[in-house]
């Protein structure tokens, strides 16, 4: 293994492109399936699946992209970790692993707890919010239990295993991690297909699901810990793993706020949508959302791939390398936007009748509304992204407060208002246009002006 951050560069980021598009590709090839051989009723419950699914997630609490950028700042060099801010390195900076030692354990204490969190979250107030929902379904009523018991299991190992996800971006391993991501992929569409087909319904899909991440942690465990890596960290001193989260959590908390006000504002449509909408009409926003996160997704692609790049450049105080990464990245997004909000506009619509769905997009004129409520909250998350590098989170009370604005506008819309899916794309647009749609953008694009 080398000694350092790992190279990025344009492989990796075909590789980026080539495992979102496998990831689109398989959405795109699954997604029929489950149209034709599921009912509305049924998309509408795998749509409140994976807004439980990202609910969970937010029990991580923001330390996954901190453990992240801290395994970067480790690995450019650094020997102390900082509340806030980052110490300054010269280039080719040997790396402390002793401290990367003691971070890895500080990671996976954490998750260990988090996981049996969740398994009691899920088992208890999860499993009562599924029963109230499943007594308004007509399906399938054993194979949604079931599906839910494997949901419950999928989310609590995903989180047990989730500092692996940390360790390979951390370390710079994108394209490592990308062609571990078609490889489960793969895994997961082929084998939801042949059990759809085999007369399971949402379990066909979770069991999946299930499957594929098993495989992923597995190959990701190998990939990070090579024989060299094992053989240093067993001879470095333990450190002080508690050191290392008392650094870690005062800003990892304040990203775990920002995530859940952008959990407020992104999935909370579907959760309280679902509480004054038909499950026909959730399901037709949820499939929405979910080609509008595929989007989302793709044009994120460059910047996710150089965010350990990002930490380096702050580590050194790189502004000018800074810039290109964040014009290269503001490019793409609208790119992407641009080409696949045109395609979706005038070709949506015949995709899905072409495969005889159930269920159907939006209306066409909330459709451009949506995608630019999407473009605008992805526009303002990536310069946070930038700003974040700093290991700086100036946007959490902001973030928290749209989170709220967002479901009070919900109620509003929803309720007595009656706006019904146009509420649930005007509410989260509102909140963000307020401030920070152009607060962010507007702080980073000061601050790189400055750069030589």
């Amino acid at each position: 293994m080398s000694e350092g951050l790992e190279h990025i560069g344009k492989r990796d980021v075909v590789w980026s492109y080539a495992a979102t598009f496998f990831m689109v590709g398989a959405g795109v090839i699954l997604l029929p399936f489950i149209l034709h051989k599921m009912p509305a009723e049924t998309v509408g419950i795998w749509n409140i699946f994976q807004t439980i699914t990202a609910l969970v997630y937010l029990l991580d609490f923001g330390f996954r992209p901190s453990f992240a950028r801290n395994i970067s700042y480790i690995f450019s060099g650094v020997r102390e970790l900082r509340r806030e801010g980052v110490t300054q390195v010269e280039e080719n900076t040997p790396v402390d692993y002793t401290l990367l030692r003691a971070t890895i354990s500080a990671m996976q204490r954490f998750y260990r707890w988090i996981a049996l969190a969740v398994f009691a979250l899920l088992a208890t107030a999860g499993t009562a919010y599924m029963y109230y929902i499943l007594s308004k379904y007509s399906g399938n009523r054993t194979d949604a239990i079931v599906a839910w018991i494997l949901l419950i299991a999928i989310n609590c190992y995903n989180l047990y295993t989730y500092y692996y996800d940390a360790l390979l971006t951390g370390k710079g391993y994108i394209r490592r991690t990308q062609q571990i991501t078609i490889l489960g992929q793969s895994i997961y569409l082929l084998v939801a297909i042949a059990l759809i087909y085999a007369g399971l319904g949402l379990s066909a899909i979770v069991a999946a699901q299930l499957l594929s991440t098993i495989v992923r942690r597995l190959i990701a465990k190998r990939v990070f810990f090579t024989p060299q890596l094992r053989t240093r960290l067993a001879a470095a001193p333990a450190g002080n793993s508690r050191a290392v989260m008392q650094a870690i959590m005062p800003n990892a908390v304040k990203v775990g706020l920002t995530h859940l006000g952008g959990f407020l504002v992104n999935k909370s449509s579907v959760l309280i949508g679902s509480a004054f909408l038909t499950l026909q009409a959730i399901a037709s926003f949820g499939i929405t959302m979910q080609v509008m996160q595929i989007l989302a997704s793709c044009g994120m692609v460059l910047y996710t791939t150089y965010t350990p790049r990002l930490a380096q450049c702050r580590a050194e105080h790189n502004l000018l390398q800074l810039r290109r990464y964040y014009r290269w990245s503001v490019l793409a997004l609208l790119t992407v936007y641009l080409v696949g909000g045109l395609a979706w506009f005038f070709l949506g619509d015949w995709a899905l009748n072409l495969i005889g769905s159930d269920t159907i997009f939006i209306p066409t004129t909330m459709l451009l509304l949506y995608l630019l409520v999407s473009f605008l909250e992805q526009n303002h998350a990536l310069a946070a992204g930038f700003i974040q590098a700093d290991n700086k989170i100036p946007f959490f009370i902001p973030s928290l407060l749209s989170g709220a604005a967002t479901v009070l506008l919900l109620y509003l819309f929803l309720g007595p208002l009656h706006l019904g899916i146009w509420g649930l794309i005007l509410a989260p647009g509102l909140a963000q246009l307020a401030y920070q749609n152009w607060r962010w953008p507007y702080l980073l694009i000061k601050e790189l002006r400055t750069a030589p």
